[in-house]
């Protein structure tokens, strides 16, 4: 295989359009929570069946995925993950039509379904167009794309998803006959539009790279030689999906939950779209964050910018929980520019060394990404019990495991 980085310069900028789409799809997300909260009446922990049902779908799909990746390749991979993801955008249009909840939450399966294919065959594909000692500096600068399409999804989803105010069913109830039925239309058009555009996106995009020239690598398909077991062996890389399990599972409690801490009087007391327009800082953070890393990770190694942010997030966490006010406002927005480099970084640390193992690791470490189904539960449960700010521990925990990994847990063992 040729490893000079100058030959993939197409695949790579096709590939970051891929990951600044499933960015923008994660994202919204957070919109989606507190609108559907409102929308549905939902407590915390019910609505944070909207995270739990996208990144459950993680769990569930990314090893079935791992074997689609290495039996056909990545570029097959890539397309049939878009063609899923883009059933699940389109079946959010019923889902509104019918004001059902559970059909939510069966679509966002089906869209994380997807995302997850594309997962597991991009972020090894871009790893190895390359050589191995550049690989996380590679990952970061295409992940930054992700970053890019996190930063402009809260703002869109803000202008489009939360334009419309969600009314309670007696505020419905004592509305005109005719106005309820053009409220209804409004709501369910303020969802059904911006994920049809996304069906169309997608759509598009699996065209463009079914008749793209990407090239196949040597250890791209794997053959069924019996070593699956020695997976499990590879301490580096079972450490690792405990470490996208915190990562994931830390990041999407606090964006899950970061629009409505900011409409909390003791904290900022700002509005709904307000309050979508500071997220976008967070996501813009991880953007920032992501280019800086990508340069400094050619001089710095590694496992040891990792454990740097890991820390400064721990420091930013415990300060936004004891002082309360916008001082915690500007500490939570500012551990999105610390969280840029983690999933990358964490992502080619555990692949490191496995060769012709590396697509079938990928979907043992997407399992990982299970975390953002997990940990936004654990939080709103803390939320429930206690308070919305004191449940952001939670993540702060996540962060100590993280440091240690990029300390010791990151070595290679085998």
């Amino acid at each position: 295989m040729n490893n000079k980085t100058t030959s993939y310069k197409g695949p790579l900028a096709l590939l970051t359009a891929l990951f600044f789409m499933w960015g923008l799809i994660t994202s919204l997300n957070d919109i989606l929570v507190p609108h559907l909260k409102s929308l549905f009446e939902l407590s915390y922990v019910q609505a944070s069946l909207v995270q739990f049902c996208f990144f459950f779908a993680y769990f569930v799909m990314s090893y079935p995925a791992g074997k689609v990746v290495s039996k056909f390749g990545y570029k097959s991979g890539i397309i049939i993950g878009l063609l899923v993801a883009a059933i699940g955008c389109v079946l959010f249009y019923p889902s509104a039509s019918l004001r059902s909840y559970p059909l939510f939450l069966l679509s966002l399966f089906i869209l994380a379904s997807g995302l997850t294919l594309l997962q597991v065959a991009a972020n090894p594909y871009v790893n190895s167009l390359g050589t191995p000692e550049t690989a996380a500096s590679r990952l970061n600068l295409t992940q930054a794309f992700n970053s890019l399409g996190t930063t402009l999804g809260p703002i869109l989803g803000g202008m489009f998803i939360l334009s419309t105010a969600v009314l309670s069913a007696d505020q419905i109830s004592q509305l005109p006959a005719g106005e309820v039925q053009h409220y209804l239309a409004s709501e369910s058009a303020s969802v059904q539009t911006p994920y049809l555009v996304l069906t169309a996106l997608l759509v598009l995009i699996s065209l463009v790279i079914k008749f793209s020239k990407l090239p196949v690598l040597t250890n791209e398909i794997e053959q069924d030689d019996g070593k699956e077991h020695s997976l499990w062996k590879r301490k580096h890389l079972v450490l690792g999906v405990i470490g996208i399990f915190a990562y994931v599972g830390a990041e999407v409690s606090i964006g899950s939950y970061l629009i409505s801490l900011l409409e909390r009087p003791e904290v900022a007391a700002l509005s709904a779209v307000d309050a979508s327009q500071k997220l976008s800082l967070y996501w813009g953070g991880a953007m920032v964050g992501r280019f800086l890393g990508s340069m400094l990770m050619t001089r710095i190694k590694a496992n040891r910018l990792l454990a740097f942010n890991a820390t400064i997030v721990v420091l930013l966490l415990a300060a936004a929980i004891i002082t309360k006010g916008t001082f915690s406002m500007w500490a939570i927005l500012s551990v999105g520019l610390f969280n840029s480099i983690m999933f990358p970084t964490i992502f080619s640390l555990a692949l490191n060394r496995l060769g012709g193992l590396t697509g079938r690791a990928s979907g043992v470490l997407c399992m990982g990404i299970v975390g953002g189904a997990i940990m936004p539960i654990i939080q709103a449960t803390v939320a429930d019990h206690a308070s919305l700010l004191v449940s952001f521990v939670v993540p702060l925990v996540c962060y100590i495991y993280i440091a240690w990994y990029g300390c010791k847990g990151y070595r290679p063992t085998v």
